[in-house]
């Protein structure tokens, strides 16, 4: 991307919404709170979106810089730059965590014969050409497939529902093991993944075309695409209950395929599928796009959709190599939500935020 197209308030919202559902419709979370994840959701909610002001308060400082950009002016050319490079790899990352994600659940339910090498590379050369052709591009892509994920979710909870499998009964007790372990579910863990995630758009919000907009349609994205997160996991719970949902590798693959409607409508796996694929892609493209960003202001490299075939390469190789195996991926998944995801999706805007109103105060 050449980085001076200008995004839209729609297109920014069609993206963050796709962002946020990316994996976590698909995969558990809030797995401590049993029956009360769906509602651990909820409660990190503010949290995510207190955060998000944050990255808003500092683009409005700096509208015309990317993350990486304010981050040198705020702590310093020598100190900035390296922290500017672990973005990169963090970045990176996990971007290749998503696609390995997207990779297992093909291969588990529909591609057990095919080499997973191949799937990941057919994912990444989709984005790669995507990424090349540009932000607006993209971005449009988003509205047009916000539209069909939101369709894709009506038509698969409308079977569920008429399928007969939804049983309240099973979100309860709903606070079988207090408040506690509801809130500690919250937080940190919902409150970093997937909300935190959101640091990466600190590469994007600088091509808005009303720098106003930004705050008031990053709140609504995150406030609709959470409570929908929330609603999808209350159903997958009350198919599925605690127990089975605890255990599912991929719950909302297992909720839809129970459905049975008279004994004719069956087998809707795709519908899963489907919403896996597009949810990954949004959200490792952005990934990518934010490694690209930094990297490309870092080396003062003009066009910085040069980057996407070097970042989308290591990307591919990273999702092969990380682990052996989906069980490996998930433990270092938690791992990472534990020590790298509160660095620099928390730790680090934080401490940004707080040094430059410290700077700001002593200046005047």
């Amino acid at each position: 991307m050449s980085g001076k197209g200008n995004i839209s308030s729609g297109h920014l919202f069609a993206t963050m919404i796709l962002f946020e559902f990316g994996t976590a419709l698909v995969v558990p979370i809030g797995l401590t709170a049993e029956q009360g994840s769906w509602l651990a959701i909820l409660m990190a909610l503010p949290g995510g979106i207190l955060l998000f002001l944050v990255f808003d308060y500092l683009f409005r400082q700096y509208p015309k810089l990317i993350l990486s950009g304010y981050i040198r002016a705020i702590v310093g050319r020598y100190l900035g730059w390296p922290i500017s490079l672990l973005y990169v790899a963090f970045f990176i990352y996990i971007a290749a965590r998503n696609l390995r994600e997207a990779g297992d659940l093909l291969v588990t339910t529909a591609y057990d014969q095919t080499p997973i090498l191949l799937i990941h590379a057919v994912m990444i050369t989709a984005v790669i050409y995507t990424l090349y052709k540009g932000l607006e591009v993209f971005c449009r892509l988003g509205q047009i497939y916000l539209l069909i994920i939101i369709g894709l979710g009506f038509m698969g909870n409308v079977f569920i529902l008429f399928s007969g499998a939804v049983d309240l009964r099973n979100l309860l007790p709903l606070l079988g093991k207090g408040w506690k372990s509801v809130l500690l579910t919250a937080y940190p863990n919902i409150f970093l993944f997937p909300f935190a995630e959101l640091v990466c758009f600190c590469t994007i919000l600088p091509h808005l075309n009303t720098i106003e907009s930004a705050r008031k349609t990053g709140v609504a994205a995150m406030i609709i695409a959470g409570f929908l997160l929330s609603m999808t996991h209350a159903i997958e719970l009350m198919v599925l209950g605690g127990n089975v949902y605890a255990r599912s590798t991929f719950p909302l693959f297992t909720t839809i395929s129970l459905v049975n409607i008279a004994h004719f409508l069956q087998r809707l796996d795709a519908i899963v599928i489907l919403t896996l694929i597009i949810g990954v892609f949004f959200k490792m493209s952005i990934y990518c796009y934010a490694a690209m960003a930094v990297a490309a202001d870092l080396f003062h490299i003009e066009d910085l959709r040069k980057m996407a075939y070097p970042i989308g390469i290591i990307v591919l190789f990273i999702s092969i190599f990380s682990a052996l195996s989906y069980p490996e991926h998930v433990e270092e998944g938690m791992a990472s939500i534990k020590f790298i995801l509160p660095v620099f999706a928390f730790l680090i805007p934080m401490s940004l935020f707080i040094i430059h109103l410290i700077r700001k105060r002593f200046s005047h």
